[in-house]
């Protein structure tokens, strides 16, 4: 017999599984149970077999714990408790860049993996071009990065006087991320902004370049705010559009993807964390990052939303 649920309902199902003895439990999207504390890990370690195996195209994303977990559902043990895992491994590779225990880790854990690379099962599909943009801000954009740039930088240098660097982090990445806000559009949190923004400026330029071109884009932004504003743009033009974010149910992120897939409307607008795995969107030929993200792995899997499988 065979057993096909999804992590949702194996959170809700666990306690009827627990007299079940499988052959094999396999994890595709093994990326949900990166977190070792969190539900969905918890319910499928439950699961008894006398194998398994985990699937996931999903790079590691913030640490190397994620690892830990996935080996921690394949071979309990195997790669020690968490604690000892991480004084021995994740803080040396981490922290002190240990070039000797990055080796020890490889060591332990390649004769367990199986990677297949793109280059390697794809060989018709066509190459990635990739350029970035350079765009200046606008007259008014720049003087309220220049202002807010001048009171951040107070801000930290005082957290930094009074609590020290490593307590500092959530207020340093904070205004760094309000920086990055502003280079996209001030009025992301400026209320009555009135200027403009360079970046949006060029976006729309570009997009009406690839139309008249009949090229069909993928648009990503981690800022669901940022897309609202695009979509404020593009009901101005004759260009047309989808929509996904986090709020979006899955039967009507099912429907767009379908009909952009089939050649409906020119661009689809998606939030970076909501659309960075689980979607097929050979559709489009072109990718727009309109703001990069900390983790380029992160950036590259939502690119492969269309450069895959289909892509010609």
């Amino acid at each position: 017999g065979l057993v096909i649920t999804s992590y949702h309902l194996i959170r809700r199902d666990i306690e009827r599984y627990r007299d079940m003895k499988f052959g094999y439990s396999i994890l595709d999207e093994a990326q949900h149970i990166k977190n070792p504390n969190s539900v969905n890990a918890k319910s499928v370690k439950d699961i008894r077999a006398k194998g398994y195996f985990a699937l996931t195209g999903t790079p590691i994303e913030n640490n190397l714990t994620e690892l830990w977990s996935i080996f921690d559902f394949l071979m309990p043990g195997y790669l020690m408790p968490h604690k000892h895992f991480s004084e021995r491994f994740e803080k040396p590779i981490v922290l002190d860049q240990d070039e000797d225990a990055l080796r020890e880790l490889n060591r332990h854990i390649k004769p367990f993996i199986l990677r297949r690379l793109k280059s390697d099962v794809l060989k018709e599909l066509p190459p990635k071009i990739e350029s970035i943009r350079t765009v200046d801000l606008t007259h008014k954009q720049k003087q309220v990065y220049l202002a807010y740039h001048q009171q951040i930088r107070s801000q930290v240098e005082e957290d930094i006087a009074h609590n020290g660097f490593e307590r500092s982090h959530i207020q340093i990445l904070a205004g760094l991320t309000r920086l990055r806000q502003i280079c996209c559009h001030p009025s992301l949190f400026i209320e009555n902004y009135d200027g403009d923004s360079g970046k949006l400026a060029a976006l729309m330029e570009i997009l009406g370049e690839l139309k008249e071109g009949n090229h069909r884009v993928l648009l990503f932004s981690q800022f669901t705010g940022v897309l609202n504003l695009i979509r404020e743009e593009l009901d101005q033009t004759d260009i047309s559009y989808f929509y996904l974010d986090g709020s979006t149910k899955a039967e009507d992120r099912r429907d767009m993807v379908r009909s952009f897939n089939e050649g409906f409307r020119d661009v689809f607008l998606i939030s970076l964390k909501a659309g960075g795995t689980g979607l097929n969107l050979t559709g489009a030929d072109t990718v727009i990052h309109f703001d990069p993200w900390w983790n380029p792995a992160v950036e590259e899997q939502a690119t492969d939303r269309a450069h895959r499988i289909g892509q010609e």
